[in-house]
C-alpha cells in the first residue's frame, strides 16, 4: 500500500484539493474512497473521505470538527497523506454494530442491500453515540427497523 503525501491549506471553509495525479493514482486502482491523515504542528487526524471531483478538480471534505482538533485556521498549510480505504463500509464500522449484524444475518443482509452512503450514514450515526451500552441497544432498534422494512433514517433509529 503506497501513502501519497502533499501539502496544502483549506481551499474552502471544508475543503482541500487533492493534486490531479495523487487523485488520479487511487481512482485508477479502484478507490474512490481514501483513508485521509492530516499533520499540523505535531498533532494529526484520520478519517475516511471521498475523492469528488468538482469543477474538473478534486476535493476531499475536511470538515471543522477536525480543523478545530488541529488548530487549523484558514491561511496555515498542513501535510495531507492518503492511504487506499480498504474497509467493507468506506468507514470504519463500530464493533459493536459489527456484532449485533453477525449476530443477525436476515438484518445484515438488509443492510448489505442499502446503498453505499445509506450504510455509512447508519455507521457514522452509531459512531457518534460514546457509551458502549448505547450503542448496543441503537445498533439493535436498527437492526429490528430494517427487518420490518424501514429505511427512512428518521424512522430507522426510533425505538416501535
Amino acid at each position: 500500500m503506497k501513502i501519497k503525501t502533499f501539502e496544502t491549506s483549506l481551499q474552502s471553509s471544508h475543503s482541500i484539493i487533492v493534486p490531479d495525479q495523487i487523485a488520479n493514482h487511487y481512482l485508477n486502482k479502484g478507490y474512490k474512497r481514501v483513508v485521509v491523515e492530516i499533520v499540523f504542528k505535531e498533532k494529526s487526524v484520520q478519517f475516511h473521505a471521498a475523492l469528488q471531483k468538482i469543477k474538473e478538480r478534486y476535493h476531499i471534505t475536511f470538515n471543522k470538527q477536525n480543523q478545530k482538533k488541529l488548530g487549523v485556521f484558514p491561511s496555515d498549510y498542513f501535510t495531507v497523506r492518503l492511504l487506499e480505504d480498504t474497509s467493507k463500509y468506506g468507514v470504519e464500522i463500530p464493533e459493536e454494530f459489527e456484532a449485533v449484524l453477525q449476530s443477525d444475518p436476515e438484518a445484515l443482509q438488509i443492510f448489505d442491500t442499502l446503498t453505499a452512503g445509506k450504510k455509512r450514514s447508519i455507521i457514522y450515526y452509531i459512531l457518534k453515540i460514546r457509551n458502549t451500552q448505547n450503542r448496543i441497544d441503537k445498533a439493535l432498534i436498527i437492526t429490528e427497523n430494517l427487518k420490518l422494512g424501514i429505511r427512512d433514517h428518521k424512522e430507522l433509529i426510533k425505538r416501535l
